[in-house]
């Protein structure tokens, strides 16, 4: 895990940190000596719903103050709880006529300080209450007197609580719903390494080849560690049998019947992208409905409840069913409490769930038939030796997918490292074509390049696969266009028929693009390449430019594309990584002439 920060220091990070938050509501207000965040539009007829814990975990619980969910919340340090001092500011700060609930996870500090600040306050008159939210599986039924650990199941307590304090819910109903909703959540939490904090010399970190699961939000260690790390699908399999089987004597918490309405909460720690948490979602739902019979009616995913930057997430299923079954609410007031709008942090993950009909997850997949592929001219086509092209293809696939690791690495050097990945695909894919659909079978170059341009447009995107795509487009129709007058394509004007095609193509891509020799792009390698293969009518000698072409960009600076933002001030008065764009053609020319 990285140690690097902006801030350094942890020496008034946090009262920074809650000044900037309030900037997104005006109607928020922060006591800088308490840390409490407060709405002052709030409603003193309605139940004061209270939550907090240490810093560390934004948005929760600060983000989450606002109309519709709470009142007020109170920070401590990093990681550390909020003083009975801090708290009881926290309950003065939204007086209730209704009265106060203290929403907190079961942390010993939380609990004690929390706890002391609701006796107090109902000896100063306030009516204050207290809930206890712990929601992790991971700590079993093992006689522990603690009992379970908070994770971010508890945001979901006070999503729901806040919305029925905003419809007007009395304390015993508001306090009811907390309970019962919070007994009937189960989570889990999987870290991938541990999370730095800022000042700090010394971290847990958890090995190159292993992660952990079943740990907590302040860098306490996994209940399991698991090596070697195993598949997303595994790893998803293992979460959920740990969060369902109710079996498990040690972890089968909530029961789940056929027909109840569940939520599924996935909170990212801080350090996950969102493209993998979204990958993680699906393979969550598919698994959930594939294996377990259960499909959310609610599905909130992101920063619920963050552990600074650690890469680790969290996951929780709530039984709503189950829930209304212990409070006056119904299954579907639930839902409308955890729909209900508001002005905080959590609209940017809730999304809009609240139709009357959730639309069944596979009608959002959109599936397109096969497009009708164009027939091929056989007038117009030329044709060589099947077996000779089926080779000179599969040659130059398989140097570039061999190629792929040094065109990444030069590109992450250069450029933005997708060059390699880019044609490695569309050299995967052409496999994949000779294999299954034998597209070499009748020696036809117009089939062939017909489908270069469906794996180009289809798979290949970044500038490479644009500049290839309008490439062999004006390729297969030069080839077409000059195919009759160049005698057929027999004999010696095959040579000819190439040259001509190739430096029309170009010509043609020389239309969108401004590159030319010297740019330190593809160019470099297929613009000598043309003028070679035109020059004496020789594929060696082409391919000999092309080879020239390439291994002079280790010389060029760039002048296009985003390498010239990364390489702009660079020395080169020593070589560069060759451009790898201008590489990658060059291996596949001559890995076209070795197949020969």
């Amino acid at each position: 895990m990285s140690k690097r920060h902006l801030y350094n220091s942890l020496d008034g990070l946090v009262n920074k940190g809650l000044r900037g938050l309030i900037a997104y509501n005006p109607a928020l207000a922060l006591d800088e000596q308490n840390r409490v965040v407060y709405n002052t539009a709030y409603d003193r007829s309605t139940v004061s719903v209270i939550s907090g814990g240490g810093s560390g975990h934004e948005p929760a619980w600060s983000g989450y103050v606002g109309t519709n969910l709470l009142a007020a919340s109170v920070a401590g340090d990093v990681f550390a709880s909020p003083s009975t001092k801090q708290i009881l500011a926290g309950i003065d700060a939204v007086p209730s006529d209704e009265g106060t609930i203290l929403v907190v996870t079961n942390y010993t500090g939380d609990c004690l300080h929390f706890g002391l600040a609701a006796e107090k306050a109902n000896a100063k008159g306030h009516k204050c209450r207290m809930i206890i939210c712990g929601d992790d599986v991971s700590v079993g039924k093992n006689g522990s007197l603690v009992g379970r650990r908070g994770l971010a199941g508890q945001i979901g307590v006070l999503k729901v609580m806040g919305g029925a304090s905003g419809a007007g819910g009395s304390l015993d109903q508001v306090y009811d719903l907390g309970v019962a909703f919070s007994q009937q959540i189960v989570s889990i939490a999987v870290t991938l390494d541990h999370c730095h904090v800022p000042g700090r010399a010394e971290h847990a970190q958890s090995e190159a080849d292993e992660l952990e699961i079943g740990t907590g939000p302040h860098n306490e260690p996994g209940y399991r560690k698991l090596s070697p790390v195993p598949s997303p699908e595994s790893l998803v399999k293992t979460i959920l049998d740990y969060l369902l089987d109710e079996t498990d004597p040690l972890r089968g918490y909530v029961s789940f019947s056929p027909g109840d309405e569940t939520i599924l909460m996935i909170s990212n720690f801080g350090g996950m992208s969102f493209l993998e948490m979204g990958a993680l979602a699906d393979e969550l739902l598919e698994q959930l409905d594939t294996v377990w019979g259960i499909s959310p009616v609610r599905v909130v995913s992101g920063f619920l409840e963050t552990s600074l930057n650690a890469p680790a997430f969290s996951v929780s299923v709530i039984n709503v069913t189950a829930a209304a079954r212990g409070c006056s609410y119904s299954a579907d007031e639930i839902k409308a409490f955890f729909d209900v709008r508001t002005d905080t942090h959590w609209e940017s993950m809730a999304g809009s769930q609240a139709a009357r009909r959730r639309r069944p997850r596979r009608e959002q997949f959109v599936q397109h038939a096969a497009p009708p592929r164009h027939s091929i001219d056989e007038t117009t086509d030329l044709r060589v030796d099947a077996d000779q092209l089926d080779r000179m293809l599969r040659t130059a696939c398989h140097a570039l997918v061999e190629a792929e690791p040094d065109l990444t690495r030069w590109d992450t050097v250069m450029g933005d490292g997708d060059c390699g990945e880019t044609l490695k695909t569309g050299a995967l894919c052409l496999l994949e074509a000779l294999d299954n659909d034998k597209v070499a079978a009748k020696g036809s170059v117009g089939a062939v390049l017909q489908e270069l341009e469906e794996i180009v447009e289809g798979k290949m995107g970044g500038t490479l696969g644009g500049i290839l795509g309008i490439f062999f487009v004006a390729l297969r129709t030069a080839l077409v266009d000059n195919f009759a007058a160049l005698g057929r394509g027999e004999g010696q004007d095959v040579p000819k028929l190439w040259a001509v095609a190739v430096q029309t193509a170009l010509n043609n891509l020389s239309r969108y693009t401004p590159a030319k020799v010297g740019d330190r792009t593809v160019m470099d390698t297929l613009i000598p390449f043309a003028e070679g293969l035109a020059a004496t009518g020789s594929f060696d000698e082409g391919v000999g430019a092309a080879i020239a072409g390439a291994e002079r960009t280790k010389t060029l600076k760039p002048r296009l594309g985003r390498a010239t933002y990364v390489g702009a001030g660079r020395d080169t008065s020593h070589d560069l990584p060759p451009d790898p764009g201008a590489w990658g053609a060059m291996v596949v020319i001559k890995a076209l002439r070795d197949g020969m």
